[in-house]
């Protein structure tokens, strides 16, 4: 899993604003409108990063409909040292 959060959080050009997203969702579940709003981001940059954190389990969401809830995975959470190692180095 700790190779999956650098790839998908710090490999790549969009791994910042998954970070953010992450980090934010860590704070309180969200639906992408509501990260849309909160990041400051497009709707349709925030459902894109979203279903890359979700692709690599990084993320768990409910059943899928408008206003889907998103939150960190019991993966993500478990390594939550490395997502936060991950964050700071890319905040930098």
């Amino acid at each position: 899993m700790e190779t999956v959060l650098w790839q998908a959080l710090a490999g790549t050009r969009g791994g910042p604003n998954r970070a953010r997203i992450l980090r934010t969702l860590d704070d309180r579940p969200r639906n992408a409108n509501q990260l849309a709003d909160d990041l400051g981001l497009a709707y349709n940059t925030v459902r894109h990063h979203l279903d890359v954190l979700e692709q690599n389990n990084i993320i768990t969401s409910g059943e899928k409909s408008y206003g889907t809830v998103y939150l960190p995975s019991d993966r993500a959470r478990s390594n939550w040292d490395t997502v936060e190692t991950i964050i700071s180095q890319v905040e930098e």
